[in-house]
């Protein structure tokens, strides 16, 4: 199973970076401390989906950094991505795990009690768990907040990624809450330069866990 560093997580889609090549993002990205990607595309169909995934599969696999596609198991299995993402919405993660098999990363995203009660490690790697601040990169995430969030963390016995409304300012914040990293969108995309939002958010976060370990 290929070894994951939930430090700095990119999720990304074509809808995050209009204008922008996803895939000049990324490399920017994993060349200045992403440390994980995550392909999440609500825009394009499922052979636009399997295109993306596979140019995106082309920059991270020589840098030894997993690419985990959200939700579409179809297109990760297509392209042989190293891991998948779930939501409570989506198919469950024991579904999940049957279809990618027993050597795939499977993360699962979590914003609840509930959540958090149902959710088996044994077939897990990390939970995603927010979010842990407003945001508007995804309308129907629920607003747990950064208390709440270090509250479902510190139960957890799996690694936990922050996930919702983070940047440059608040990251070492979600640290200090437990995460084992921070996952991020506009932080990166929005940014018109992408490699240096990475580097950036890079230190803060090692800078964090240095800090609070």
């Amino acid at each position: 199973m290929p070894q994951i560093d939930l430090s700095v997580y990119l999720i990304i889609g074509p809808q995050d970076c209009p204008g922008q090549d996803p895939v000049a993002v990324v490399e920017a990205a994993v060349n200045n401390g992403t440390t994980l990607v995550q392909l999440r595309d609500k825009t394009g169909s499922t052979r636009e989906q399997v295109d993306l995934a596979r140019r995106m599969m082309a920059v991270l696999e020589p840098k030894g950094i997993p690419l985990i596609v959200n939700d579409r198991v179809d297109v990760a299995l297509a392209v042989d991505a190293p891991g998948v993402h779930v939501g409570q919405s989506d198919m469950s993660a024991a579904d999940a795990r049957r279809l990618i098999g027993p050597e795939k990363v499977l993360g699962l995203s979590v914003s609840s009690q509930a959540d958090l009660d149902a959710a088996d490690p044994a077939i897990l790697q990390y939970l995603g768990i927010g979010a842990c601040y407003p945001t508007g990169s995804k309308a129907d995430a629920d607003d747990v907040g950064i208390k709440s969030f270090g509250a479902l963390t510190v139960q957890s016995s799996l690694p936990v990624v922050g996930i919702g409304g983070i940047n440059h300012s608040n990251a070492e914040e979600v640290i200090a809450h437990g995460a084992a990293g921070v996952a991020v969108i506009s932080a990166i995309c929005g940014d018109h330069m992408p490699g240096k939002a990475s580097a950036d958010l890079a230190k803060l976060v090692f800078q964090a866990k240095q800090r609070y370990a």
